[in-house]
């Protein structure tokens, strides 16, 4: 078959798309790891790789595609289908369909989770908690258990959640988890058991999941032998894209699944783990060539498609100072000479002043202000630069707002389908009762318990006598569960059934009803395009969009705008123009993340993932002293600060280093031939005699 679609990859991708494909029938080639650089076309490969499994025969049916994002997996399956219409024309598309099992680990998990059910001896109507419902549950509990009311305050409900999400996914000792990461809970360790032994109860009774569950259950249910080999069966071939952000059960479903390694690809970049705070695990990424010695390849993709060479340069420079990694070196054929620039300034104030000043400068020269963006280590950090772009009236967007499914009236929507689909979800009903007027906590909680006790929880709600004060809101209420329950309106418009009950308490609760309105149409948009009701509450709680209607248009309604954008939110992109903020010991790396050389480590790699955003020009600004907080307006207290320890002098020489603003020489002759007007030093020593 033609291979004309391989023609426009490198020697090193067409190594990782081949790799194993062309063996006698029935071979399955042997676990690859591809190390991808930085802008390397790591999503290019991977698209190329899925495709040509297909064109050369491969089942699509039977490949597992497991990406960070439903929207990264949507995307590379439109890039497949693009790629096979060459060689299989209008088959393509059917084939590209047909690539069933493209997802998130999570969303993946569920759906095998669902499938399952029966064997694992779970409820297949489970509903999966988000976030926030997860904290709002173990808040409850936490309640029922005593612990709000202790002499010395009990961690809260978010930290009691972060611990219990770290120790699930980590696979650490809950001991261990308290010691590394949450040393001021340790104390707590007899109380907190209790509390995630009652947790877990009170999840199975209320027959809901959160999202740690998810990979949990999953990693229980392949640890059984016959389950693992008949799920690991159902896949010839399985990739993993951004594998350097997998946590151990992710790993250890994968092992699961391909104890050999056969038919398993995973693509990644070590340098680019930066993500321990959700339990992600560099040494997935190391290890993996010792978990599958001596069948394990490794591909490495060098080649940079992004950035100049002077800045690679640089990048190299830093990530070469790293303790352990994969050794890789890259290069591109896009010269400059223009490099880095590594730039001292006196304050944040100036800090701000220069950045503004540039942008301007580049904004004149023709480069929009979206193709430059502005990153830092932590949100707080743009707060100074934030005023003085709004000061000189320059937009900008600040990735890291609040979330679609965070504002309240989303909640509220979600609640409905959510209690519909699976009455014993108390948080969910909860939420849903105390919207009805006349009707707070202690009602329903009464109600709930009743329903709780009922093996028919509808049916129960529907023959409890109505609050004296909720009136017919409480009929209309028990109306339209019941028929979004039954289906019987088809599904997408299960949720207008909802959204029609949901307005006029939208209207009494809210004054931006009209703008909420807008979200819940959105939602409604968005309800259209899954198959189902189940498909939905669980794509859309795994995979959220990013923000509600009042936020999600461009500031001011420019068609232009600055990016201001933490490290972490900008893994992923590029601009043209790059600019980094306090580069400086105690911003990068934070002072938080210098308790081990593992943080260290990744610290150093937040900085690298920072320059290699950039395709341009690169802007390191370095402030020497910030002033303290706490003081007034007036105050000149301040501490002094040192350039980063991941720029040592060695580095210098692959930067242009400068001062701003810049003094200004001396004018030559400028003072010659005028004469002293008034002698000021001797009028001070005149003083005092």
């Amino acid at each position: 078959m033609s291979a004309a679609y391989l023609e426009k990859l490198n020697d090193r991708q067409r190594d990782a798309v081949e790799h194993g494909i062309g063996l006698p029938e029935g071979k399955i080639g042997g676990p690859l790891l591809i190390i991808a650089g930085a802008g390397s076309g790591k999503t290019n490969t991977l698209a190329h790789r899925v495709a040509h499994l297909i064109v050369n025969g491969a089942d699509p049916r039977r490949i597992l595609l497991m990406t960070f994002s439903r929207r990264a997996a949507a995307e590379m399956g439109r890039r497949v289908e693009r790629i096979c219409r060459q060689v299989l024309g209008e088959r393509a598309g059917v084939m590209a369909d047909a690539l069933a099992w493209a997802g998130t680990f999570h969303g993946i998990g569920a759906r095998l989770l669902r499938d399952y059910a029966p064997e694992i001896g779970i409820d297949p109507d489970f509903t999966i908690h988000d976030r926030e419902d997860s904290a709002d549950l173990m808040n409850i509990v936490r309640h029922e258990l005593g612990f709000s009311k202790t002499e010395s305050r009990f961690p809260t409900k978010g930290t009691c959640l972060a611990i219990y999400s770290r120790a699930v996914n980590s696979q650490q000792p809950l001991d261990e988890v308290l010691r590394t990461g949450f040393p001021w809970c340790a104390s707590w360790e007899k109380q907190l058991r209790e509390l995630y032994a009652s947790y877990v109860d009170a999840k199975q009774a209320q027959n809901v999941l959160d999202y740690d569950d998810l990979l949990l259950y999953w990693a229980q249910m392949v640890g059984e032998p016959v389950i693992a080999g008949e799920i690991g069966g159902r896949f010839d071939h399985v990739l993993v894209d951004e594998y350097q952000d997998t946590n151990r059960l992710q790993a250890a479903i994968l092992t699961a699944l391909k104890p050999d390694g056969r038919g398993l690809t995973v693509v990644g970049d070590d340098a680019q783990s930066i993500y321990s705070f959700r339990a992600a695990t560099v040494r997935n990424i190391l290890d993996f060539p010792a978990t599958f010695t001596p069948a394990a390849d490794i591909i490495t993709l060098e080649r940079n498609y992004r950035s100049t060479q002077p800045i690679l340069a640089a990048a190299n420079g830093v990530i070469e100072l790293a303790r352990e990694r994969f050794t890789k070196n890259l290069w591109t054929e896009r010269q400059s000479a223009e490099r880095p620039r590594l730039v001292t300034v006196r304050d944040e104030a100036d800090q701000a002043n220069y950045i503004v000043e540039q942008v301007l400068e580049n904004r004149e020269g023709g480069m929009r202000l979206k193709e430059q963006a502005v990153l830092f280590r932590t949100s707080h950090h743009s707060g100074t630069l934030e005023v003085e772009l709004t000061r000189r009236n320059i937009p900008f967007v600040k990735f890291g707002g609040l979330k679609f499914l965070d504002s309240a009236h989303v909640k509220d929507l979600l609640a409905a389908l959510r209690f519909a689909q699976n009455p014993r979800d108390r948080v969910a009903g909860f939420r849903l009762m105390q919207l009805l007027p006349g009707v707070g906590p202690q009602t329903a909680g009464r109600v709930l318990d009743a329903m709780a006790a009922d093996p028919e929880p509808l049916t129960a709600l529907a023959e409890i006598p109505a609050p004296p004060r909720a009136g017919d809101n409480w009929t209309a209420f028990i109306d339209m569960l019941q028929s979004v329950r039954t289906g019987k309106a088809g599904w997408p418009a299960e949720i207008g059934a909802a959204r029609a009950w949901y307005e006029p308490h939208l209207h009494r609760i809210h004054e931006d009803a009209e703008v909420r309105k807008a979200d819940l149409l959105q939602l409604e948009q968005i309800a259209a395009g899954y198959p189902s009701r189940e498909r939905f509450l669980t794509e859309l709680t795994l995979d959220p969009p990013d923000a509600t209607s009042d936020q999600a248009g461009v500031p001011l309604l420019d068609e232009d705008y600055l990016i201001l954008s933490t490290i972490h939110s900008a893994k992923g992109q590029e601009w043209k123009s790059v600019f980094m903020l306090n580069c400086v010991d105690g911003c990068i790396p934070s002072d938080l993340g210098v308790g081990s050389t593992a943080e260290i480590e990744e610290e150093r790699r937040l900085l690298y993932v920072a320059m290699t955003r950039a395709r341009d020009s690169l802007h390191l600004v370095t402030p020497q002293r910030f002033f303290t907080h706490g003081q007034n307006a007036a105050g000149d207290r301040h501490v002094y600060a040192s350039r980063s320890r991941f720029i040592p002098a060695t580095l210098l020489q692959f930067f242009e280093c400068a001062a701003w603003p810049a003094v200004k020489p001396a004018v030559a002759g400028a003072r010659e031939g005028r004469a002293m007007r008034v002698d000021v030093g001797a009028r001070m020593r005149g003083m005092w005699r």
